[in-house]
């Protein structure tokens, strides 16, 4: 994602031994004898030698890589040679391959399959690395050859990207404080010492809440509705817990889960909604509101020394919005239609319950239970009747592939000679369409207690000319996994998780950049999840359903009509979707807009969060957030102010699926195009100029009403 402080220029360039200029690169590895983390990993692309590393190892790499990075960056600022791009920006950007190839490993298995040891190196690194960061970026030689090469960036004779790459450097500098006197920056590297360690403390608490808040039921009675598949997943994640003759469901990470729609019982239903929705507000050792509170505080000090008014309007002038007068405007817009669609379902839901001999009220845990019923009775069908057209493999090869060798002429072979590091993970070459190497895929699909939740994309190593370096990428959602011998069947959600998620892994496969800076997904991150958008309109198009869409056990497809119903449910329940997603942007917004002395203390948290839907007018009490603030996890990673970006993103996706529809469809001219203008770029040029070259336009937003149903 965009490398927004120079930690991500310093430390995210791919794995290559270069000097520049004779400045040595200093190896550092007395120590590391034995550590798989000390060279450049010998297996195809530098795919991480994932079975020969081990807990052990992590610390002294990451020691030896600061150290080694550091050297390197006092050899480039203290240097007698006049500043040059080669001598001082290219020398920054070959710095820290011991360090980045820790990190990239270390920071995907800290997400993907952490464990006591990993988390506690994670607490003692964290504000390592933090200090490490600052020490770079306020150095004030470096800064001063940076500076002058700012200064003298138009008359060097580079290309439009080596410019570039000048520019994002003296940002990133100045953004992280290099221009603050000697007080100001002893408080920015304490603050940001103290955010490195919160921040690592509130994911921490997030993955163990959510382990620590599955639904237990004494009985299969309780799950009945659920998918016998499901509930036999059920009993072996009990027995896995030493619970045996209960049924545990764990958590996903958003506020509603995916059992509400299938539970017949309300009671359990009930227990399961507000197990989701207390988490990190329940008090005890893993009560994230006070770490919350301390997070935003220090956020907003830490911009106000920056010179901005809020965290808010220092993460937005990275972005595509630039304002946080462009994002309250946008949100405000759709706020009240989409609220109002909401209320309108909910009116027809309540007739349903109503209909039903029911006497209560619509809850939020009803939603779910509710519209998949009115959504049986105006499609004639349900979730059951799909899954089993929707088996895992089909959908990733007969789907997901198909449609990226339709569209880009790409092919996938899988191998099984490449260690994993977890047995359900599996590695794909991808082959462009001459039949040469593209790069590696990384498949892991299946949730478990190690892992956090959502769905993500990680780049293993990036793709750079100048590194000579071709993409790892990886994917990772949350499938429960089913019990031994039973097909792995997805619901229509998962699916469309798994095209979004590839959309991100081919913006990562098809980078063609210079520099480590600009590869793949180094976009401003209301950029970044636009083209997984894109890629979600796959997931229905006729050609691409009809051929992943068949039945696991018959190899039949779906009937015509059911595939029907299924295009035509597309716009079914968007108020409530749209409603949810909107209201998790606005309390992330609300909170990254506040002043440091406006911020609410801990307890305070659910009362301001209540304060700020209502002021929005979207606090519907059937339709909480998506996340509420205490297991917000975007928040705390790179989505700080950031969450509106999947609707701004969405505005460009919607306008580039009429592109894409208008000009044919799933052709390979078409696909060809998108990589051209827009995928294959990188970071290397302005966005938005990406997607004029890609449209020929500026977007229009009404694509996107229309399909929201806000029209």
């Amino acid at each position: 994602m965009k490398k927004s402080s120079i930690k991500g220029a310093l430390a995210a360039s791919a794995v290559m031994t270069l000097c520049f200029a004779g400045l040595p690169l200093t190896a550092q590895t007395e120590s590391l004898e034995g550590n798989p983390f000390a060279v450049e990993s010998d297996l195809p692309l530098q795919y991480p030698p994932f079975d020969r590393v081990q807990s052990i190892h992590y610390l002294p790499a990451f020691r030896a890589g600061m150290a080694q990075q550091l050297a390197e960056a006092e050899a480039i600022a203290n240097q007698t040679a006049a500043p040059t791009f080669d001598n001082t920006i290219l020398a920054m950007e070959v710095s820290g391959q011991l360090l980045n190839r820790v990190s990239s490993v270390f920071f995907a298995l800290s997400s993907a399959h952490t464990n006591d040891e990993l988390q506690a190196i994670q607490q003692q690194v964290a504000p390592e690395l933090a200090a490490h960061d600052d020490a770079i970026v306020l150095n004030p030689a470096l800064f001063a050859r940076v500076q002058a090469l700012y200064a003298a960036r138009e008359s060097l004779g580079l290309e439009a990207e080596g410019v570039r790459l000048i520019e994002q450097y003296h940002t990133d500098f100045i953004r992280a404080g290099a221009a603050l006197d000697s007080a100001e920056q002893t408080r920015l590297k304490e603050i940001n010492g103290e955010l490195a360690m919160l921040q690592t403390q509130f994911s921490q608490n997030v993955l163990n809440e959510v382990n620590a808040m599955a639904l237990v039921v004494d009985s299969r009675e309780e799950l009945t509705g659920l998918d016998s598949a499901l509930i036999d997943a059920a009993g072996a994640e009990a027995q896995s817990r030493d619970l045996p003759g209960k049924f545990v469901i764990p958590l996903l990470n958003t506020s509603g889960q995916p059992a509400l729609s299938s539970l017949q019982n309300r009671g359990v239903r009930e227990r399961l909604f507000e197990a989701s929705v207390s988490r990190g507000t329940r008090g005890g050792e893993f009560d994230n509101t006070g770490v919350l509170s301390m997070v935003l505080k220090l956020r907003a000090e830490r911009a106000n020394l920056l010179g901005y008014a809020t965290h808010a309007d220092y993460v937005l002038e990275e972005a595509t919005a630039q304002t946080v007068a462009a994002v309250n405007e946008r949100l405000a817009s759709l706020a009240p239609p989409a609220a109002a669609n909401a209320r309108r379902e909910a009116a027809d839901l309540q007739a349903m319950v109503e209909a039903s001999g029911a006497d209560f009220t619509l809850a939020a845990w009803d939603w779910q239970y509710y519209s998949e019923q009115l959504r049986q009775q105006r499609y004639a069908f349900d979730e059951a009747q799909l899954r089993p057209y929707f088996e895992l493999d089909n959908v990733l090869q007969r789907g997901v592939f198909f449609a990226a060798e339709k569209l880009y002429g790409i092919t996938f072979t899988e191998r099984f000679d490449l260690p994993v590091y977890q047995e359900d993970v599996r590695v794909f070459d991808v082959f462009d369409a001459a039949g040469t190497t593209l790069g590696i895929f990384i498949g892991d699909f299946y949730a478990r207690p190690s892992k956090r939740g959502g769905a993500w994309m990680n780049a293993y190593v990036s793709q750079s000319h100048m590194m000579q370096t071709q993409p790892v990428v990886a994917n990772h959602l949350n499938i429960t996994k089913p019990a031994t011998g039973v097909e792995t069947l997805l619901t229509f959600d998962e699916v469309t998780t798994m095209f979004h998620e590839f959309g991100h892994a081919l913006h990562g496969l098809f980078s063609n950049v210079e520099y480590p800076y600009f590869a793949g997904t180094r976009v401003p991150r209301d950029f970044v999840e636009y083209p997984s958008q894109v890629n979600e309109m796959w997931a229905t198009w006729p050609e691409v359903l009809a051929n992943y869409a068949v039945h696991f056990e018959t190899g039949e497809p779906m009937p015509q009509a059911l595939l029907d119903k299924v295009l035509a449910t597309q716009k079914f329940n968007q108020g409530f979707a749209t409603t949810e997603y909107l209201a998790a942007s606005i309390l992330d917004q609300a909170l990254h807009q506040l002043g440091q002395d406006e911020v609410p203390s801990g307890s305070d948290i659910p009362a301001f969060e209540a304060r700020a839907l209502a002021a929005a007018g979207i606090d519907l009490a059937e339709v909480p957030p998506r996340y509420r603030s205490a297991y917000f996890s975007h928040i705390m990673g790179g989505y700080s102010a950031g969450y509106y970006s999947y609707i701004w993103s969405e505005v460009l996706d919607a306008d580039s699926v009429e592109w894409f529809k208008e000009n044919g469809g799933l052709m390979r001219a078409n696909g060809d195009h998108f990589r051209e203008t827009l995928l294959s770029k990188g970071g290397s040029r302005e966005a938005m100029q990406l997607f004029r070259e890609f449209r020929g336009r500026d977007a229009e937003i009404e694509p996107l009403l229309i399909r929201r149903g806000l029209e």
